[in-house]
């Protein structure tokens, strides 16, 4: 067995999270062998599955944030309105006092939607490196290549052969491994590793093209070609090939249910992508805030944009890519469809306690009394249901006379010399003063 190394992506972050899920699709393809169906689409809709359920937890808990949102948000909204057009100190820290004060009532973090979302992306970005170089990731579709690619990486001129982007449409993206150290210095793991990498995702013509110019190894790299086409076939389509490719090729040959066949792909990793967006949950259009109006109007090109932009890549990529697409959207889609049930049926109330519960606790161990924050809290989200319309909405006072301006700062002014000045004050002895000279004129 030939050692995975090379061709294994190696970012710091996500590529330990490549290599785990290398693992999880090196044991289902092994699977797969061992029941007589080797086949890398089977192992991609199987692997998708595994993954979505694993990340299940994540799910259901993003979803659980989503709908004590929904029932949060009212007050959230009224706080807003609330303070609108205050940019005071003042008005900003009672904003974000009172805001606090609401999160805390339904025990919910201001960032518990995105940490879920910071645990899920990196499994997701690693998922695409295993897809992009399977060969990498799972031991007997790298063995396919041998001996072959021992005997071609030994060929005079083979290496710029395969690093020719006339042959190889995708040896661009190999450019540096052309060029590195190991390669030019003839390490021959790291040689045969450039070439699987470039040979994996060759098209079939890429293939025929590649055995016309070595005849001396066309034996050797036919039979690798039809074990890979037997590995990648499914449902009729080879998934090493994009659909580009096989509609051309369709087309030129007359065959035009191939051609339908090659364009299902991205039409239904579009109806898929647009599906799992209609399932998942909107964001209100209620509020009147002008930030959340654009964002929401935000959201909504990038929902519609999103499938349109799936079927264009699908289109372009590898079939393999595009149904690993179509598989992670069917499967959301169901998620979805599963965890809107189950919070449908979730008393959002209790939850709502046991969230407090939760928090309290917390509280506790950090010595502070949870029982003045949920005060605080209940008063502060009682005073925004009952507040009164926002002040741009309120009848204006009428105006005051000149008079009656001077006679309102009289009284301010008396009030103040009679009830604030501290004693032994120079305002206090100006009201003795005063006084004593009203007790004379009398």
């Amino acid at each position: 067995m030939n050692a995975i190394l090379l061709t294994q992506y190696g970012g710091s972050i996500l590529g330990p999270i490549a290599k785990v899920l290398g693992w999880i699709m090196n044991g289902i393809f092994w699977v797969l062998d061992k029941i007589g169906i080797p086949n890398i689409g089977l192992a991609i809709i199987i692997f998708t599955i595994v993954i979505y359920l694993l990340l299940m937890p994540f799910t259901i808990k993003q979803q659980k944030f989503s709908k004590l949102s929904a029932k949060m948000n009212p007050e959230l909204q009224a706080i807003q309105k609330r303070y609108e057009g205050k940019k005071d100190n003042d008005s900003m820290m009672a904003m974000q006092q009172e805001t606090k004060a609401v999160y805390a009532k339904y025990g919910v973090s201001p960032t518990g939607s995105c940490v879920q979302m910071l645990i899920q992306m990196p499994i997701l970005f690693a998922l695409y490196r295993v897809f992009m170089n399977v060969p990498a990731y799972v031991n007997q579709v790298k063995e396919a290549f041998f001996p072959m690619v021992e005997k071609l990486a030994n060929t005079a001129g083979s290496a710029e052969f395969l690093s020719n982007s006339e042959n190889f449409s995708n040896a661009a993206m190999y450019a540096k491994q052309f060029t590195n150290e190991a390669f030019t210095s003839g390490n021959a793991e790291y040689i045969q590793n450039t070439f699987i990498d470039v040979l994996y995702k060759a098209s079939t013509s890429e293939w025929k093209n590649l055995a016309d110019h070595f005849p001396t190894l066309a034996t050797e790299i036919t039979d690798t070609m039809q074990k890979m086409e037997h590995y990648n076939n499914f449902l009729g389509l080879n998934m090493g090939n994009s659909p580009s490719y096989m509609v051309h090729e369709a087309i030129a040959a007359g065959a035009w249910l191939m051609v339908v066949a090659g364009l299902a792909i991205p039409v239904l990793s579009a109806l898929t992508q647009w599906l799992n967006v209609k399932l998942m949950p909107q964001a209100s259009d209620a509020s009147s805030n002008n930030d959340n109006s654009s964002m929401a109007a935000s959201m909504k090109m990038m929902n519609n944009v999103m499938p349109i932009m799936s079927a264009v890549f699908c289109y372009t990529l590898p079939s393999g890519m595009g149904l690993y697409w179509i598989a992670g959207s069917v499967v959301r889609s169901v998620q979805q469809v599963l965890i809107n049930k189950h919070i449908d049926k979730m008393d959002i109330d209790a939850q709502i306690k046991k969230n407090l519960e939760k928090r309290d606790a917390k509280l506790r161990k950090q010595g502070i009394d949870p029982a003045k924050l949920n005060n605080y809290a209940n008063m502060s989200t009682r005073n925004v249901k009952t507040s009164s319309a926002p002040a741009a909405t309120k009848a204006k006072a009428p105006s005051m006379t000149q008079e009656q301006k001077e006679e309102a700062m009289r009284k301010a002014t008396e009030y103040y010399n009679k009830n604030a000045a501290k004693p032994g004050s120079l305002a206090s002895k100006a009201n003795m003063v005063r006084d004593y000279n009203e007790k004379n004129n009398k």
